[in-house]
């Protein structure tokens, strides 16, 4: 269905954008190529994005470069496809080598289990994709309205789930790439050949998503993918021998939305129904094509799978896929969650190699006084046989360390103090944050930056209470499109304007259950106090092993969401 035909309102501009961009390429090369500007134009920002590329600028040099008559400091975000989050040593190397000779020295694991290079300058951007390439990794699909970075629970104490359940999300995420051959024109050096076969899109068609689409799988009792934020999410299910017996599918999540716009909201998925294994890839393009048919290209902000759903019904939805699909889905099993954090420390799976899980605040891997962090993974990278894996919680797991192997990475990790999760509080293992200021252009406060300066305000109002210990899960983002999933935190914090956030409670520990905002435009300074009579409650009214979402709502502090309003208006009686 064509995005003309699919509406009576008129489509949004990118739509137009899309199809006439000659799948992709559009005039990107033409502004590469233009060295008056750091920047590209605004039509190109947006073909970019489909590359893995975003074009971005140093919010805290703004002001002073316009007093000055200057541009924008420009700069780029590229971002690496790591289905799963698996990658070799040899590639972190390579990845490692790029963030110091192009980048800010640094890289950023993110929320969905990919790497992230950020400063890069338009004279750099060509050598940093390519050479992206010549890791074996791209950047292909890591934005744009397209599918993203498949996401998988990384599972190192069960190998060989692991292994059913990675695989799984590589076929989905090869059969879902875009056929575009203007990635590798653009990037790789591939040269233009004419007179063949008209290039197409067999999934996407000219015009793409309406918007980005993301996948994640989840193997219980670890949802630490967070699966009921995912457009389509699958749940392993195992026989009662430990295998892979399939997937319960769910659809219709997302976390973004727009502040005071109540037509906008976080949604999680609904189950829709189970697929064995050799299923789920066919399950997943059919779900892509009934959002590509039926997704609105009229309102960007209401064009998620999720308003799809909300608009339709789950029952039209499952009828529609079922229709393509050409068999029916069959009904959800039993699976039941504990948490969606990530298991610190060694831990061993049952082929005798070992896994180590590290704790990275933010998912920031840099060197700065007294914790080298980058280079002491480097040191790691050379001598480790196994593999890397990326967590959805911004972490590293240092997988597949064989018996031998262990003492040497031990004593590196002990060297470079890299075993101390265990020093650290249960609200500081369960925090994330987005990247926001200086960077991003949409944050409305910092996020990265001011995670520390929180987590030990609030650390210190948890001890006091006596728990230091307790596993609480926070979440700050800089602005209300999601990327850190803040709505599925027990403590929420959005940003509203700068140093102004507002205070969302009440999500279950395990993802399962949206929060709800407390208090809107909150100073940052006044954060600890607001929650003080909250934990100290939490402290000597919880019931053994209830969790602090979970407290919040049965002591009345906020309801359970029940309208999209609810995200946008604190109740009166919070």
């Amino acid at each position: 269905m064509s995005f003309e035909s699919s509406t009576a309102k008129p489509p949004h501009k990118n739509e137009h954008l899309k199809a006439s961009s000659d799948f992709l390429r559009g005039n990107i090369l033409r502004d590469l190529a233009d060295h008056s500007t750091g920047g590209i134009t605004e039509e190109s920002a947006q073909l970019t994005k489909f590359h893995g590329i975003y074009a971005q600028d140093d919010r805290d040099l703004r002001n002073e470069r316009r007093r000055e008559g200057k541009e924008k400091a420009f700069s780029f975000m590229a971002r690496v496809r790591v289905p799963g989050g698996v990658c070799s040593p040899g590639q972190w190397l390579a990845l490692d080598a790029l963030a110091d000779t192009y980048a800010n020295r640094t890289l950023k694991l993110t929320t969905r289990q990919a790497f992230q290079f950020h400063g890069v300058l338009k004279g750099d951007l060509w050598r940093t994709i390519n050479g992206i390439n010549r890791a074996l990794l791209d950047t292909i699909a890591a934005c744009g309205d397209v599918n993203r970075n498949v996401m998988c629970n990384p599972n190192p104490a069960q190998s060989a789930l692991h292994a059913e359940v990675y695989a799984t999300a590589r076929a989905i995420s090869e059969r879902l790439l875009p056929r575009s051959r203007a990635y590798h024109e653009l990037w790789v050096g591939e040269e233009i050949v004419g007179g063949g076969e008209p290039e197409s899109e067999p999934i996407y068609g000219a015009t793409y998503l309406p918007r980005k689409f993301k996948i994640g799988i989840a193997v219980p009792p670890s949802n630490d993918v967070d699966v009921f934020s995912q457009d389509l999410g699958y749940i392993a299910v195992t026989d009662a021998a430990g295998r892979l017996a399939g997937f319960n599918v769910t659809v219709g999540g997302g976390l973004g939305m727009s502040h005071n716009q109540i037509e906008t909201y976080p949604r999680i998925g609904d189950v829709l129904g189970f697929c064995t294994p050799d299923q789920a890839v066919a399950v997943a393009e059919q779900v892509v094509t009934v959002q590509r048919d039926f997704g609105d290209r009229t309102d960007r902000k209401h064009a998620r799978l999720k308003y799809t759903i909300a608009d339709r019904g789950v029952a039209w939805f499952r009828g529609e896929v079922e229709k393509r699909l050409g068999f029916a889905l069959g009904e959800p099993r039993p699976f039941a969650f504990t948490s969606n954090g990530d298991r610190y420390g060694w831990t061993e799976s049952h082929d005798g190699r070992s896994h180590f899980t590290l704790f990275i605040q933010s998912g920031r891997v840099k060197d700065e006084p007294g914790y080298s962090l980058r280079s002491a993974l480097r040191e790691i990278a050379l001598v480790h046989q196994g593999d890397f894996r990326l967590t959805a919680n911004q972490n590293l797991i240092i997988a597949n360390v064989s018996p031998g192997d262990r003492p040497r990475i031990d004593a590196l990790l002990r060297r470079h103090r890299l075993d101390t999760a265990n020093e650290a509080s249960g609200l500081k293992l369960n925090a994330l944050s987005c990247v926001a200021l200086p960077t991003c252009g949409l944050a409305l406060a910092e996020s990265e930056r001011y995670l520390p300066e929180i987590v030990a305000e609030l650390e210190r109002e948890f001890a006091a209470a006596g728990l230091a210990r307790d596993a609480v899960t926070l979440r700050v983002t800089g602005c209300p499109n999601g990327c850190g999933r803040p709505f599925l935190s027990e403590i929420g914090l959005v940003g509203k304007s700068p140093g102004k956030y507002n205070l969302y409670l009440g999500a279950a520990f395990d993802g399962s259950r949206l929060n709800t905002l407390y208090r809107a435009n909150v100073v940052d300074s006044e954060i600890a106090g607001l929650l003080r009579p909250i934990i100290q409650r939490y402290a000597a009214e919880r019931n053994p092993g209830e969790h602090f979402g979970d407290f919040t709502v049965r002591a009345g502090y906020v309801t359970p969401t029940g309208t999209p309003r609810d995200f946008h208006e604190a109740k009166a009686s919070a």
